[in-house]
């Protein structure tokens, strides 16, 4: 699988990066073994957790970080797996209190390495954020981590382009690392109008793009596949079987854009021999700056086909008419 590197730093992950949410809760421990043995098989190197993850199954605490902690344990595999995680989430019962103190992100990323079974973590993410908290203070707690060993590296997820552009130049004027990647929701699919509204999520918007273009800063998205809407169960005009995330999808991306993209996605794929699962994510990848998509997978022959995106690259001619329908 062909990997990139993340800028400012010596970290060389896949361009496709597993995503382990439900690890241990929805998807069985033996399902997850599997996943992750399967995507390594195929030259993948990346996996991204987060402490909170998957709490809301009440099932336990941090499954994903555990199932994967003991999978790398079991697996001897730990030096050659890039491992991101994200902690500083608000608890689940009060969204509306940040937790971006030192003591917070230093209680979530020391819980971290011990449900990881490691001793430092590649990727460190900041899950959410608080404006009415200074980047200051953020910066300097996560660049001590750094000299400590604990990790390698950090990034920001659910960040707006100010708050990312206030740190890095604080970092950049104070002789200090910044954030070296950012994870946003991001598909080739469009938003509703006010799909996010009321929620602490940060998708990725035409200032954000800009910002990372000129920064070469790392993107990591999020819901890199529209929670399945290039795989072939939506059709223009008609309604998936209920199940799966045919809600979420409804809600969030069902509108003439998105399919106007998708019809564009079969079109493409059909005169490249390909899939729309792997069109749209090569679109990602496509774009100037390094992109390193999230795919969220349960079964054995979606993860196939989505590592195969990784050795799939368009031009910046047909990323745009995607986007737009313009002549290629």
């Amino acid at each position: 699988m062909r990997t990139n590197r993340i800028a400012n730093t010596d970290l060389q992950p896949s361009v496709i990066c597993l995503g382990t949410s439900g690890y241990g809760s929805e998807i069985e421990r033996e399902t997850a073994y599997r996943l992750m043995d399967l995507y390594t098989e195929r030259g993948g190197n990346f996996l991204d957790s987060a402490n909170i993850y998957d709490d809301w199954a009440g099932l336990g605490k941090s499954l994903s970080e555990k199932t994967v902690g003991a999978w790398l344990k079991e697996r001897g595999c730990r030096d050659r797996i890039v491992l991101a995680t994200k902690g500083a989430h608000p608890d689940l019962a009060a969204m509306d209190r940040s937790r971006l103190s030192r003591a917070d992100i230093l209680h979530d990323l020391q819980d971290s390495l011990s449900n990881l079974q490691t001793d430092y973590i590649d990727l460190y993410w900041l899950h959410r954020d608080d404006p009415r908290v200074a980047v200051e203070g953020i910066v300097d707690v996560l660049n001590e981590q750094v000299r400590a060993g604990t990790i390698r590296a950090f990034g920001c997820s659910n960040w707006t382009t100010r708050r990312i552009r206030a740190a890095n130049e604080y970092a950049s004027g104070s002789g200090l690392l910044g954030f070296a990647a950012n994870q946003p929701l991001w598909n080739l699919a469009v938003l509703n109008p006010g799909a996010l509204e009321g929620s602490t999520v940060a998708a990725m918007d035409d200032e954000m793009a800009a910002y990372h273009a000129a920064a070469n800063l790392a993107a990591v998205p999020f819901s890199s596949q529209a929670n399945g809407f290039f795989g072939g169960r939506y059709v223009r005009g008609q309604s998936p079987e209920k199940g799966g995330r045919s809600a979420i999808v409804a809600a969030m991306y069902a509108n003439e854009a998105s399919f106007d993209r998708l019809d564009r996605a079969i079109r493409l794929a059909e005169e490249l021999d390909t899939t729309p699962t792997r069109i749209a994510l090569a679109y990602l990848t496509a774009h100037s700056f390094p992109v390193f998509p999230i795919i969220g997978v349960s079964k054995s022959d979606y993860l196939l086909d989505s590592c195969a995106a990784a050795d799939l690259r368009l031009s910046p001619k047909q990323a745009r008419w995607l986007e737009t329908g313009e002549a290629q």
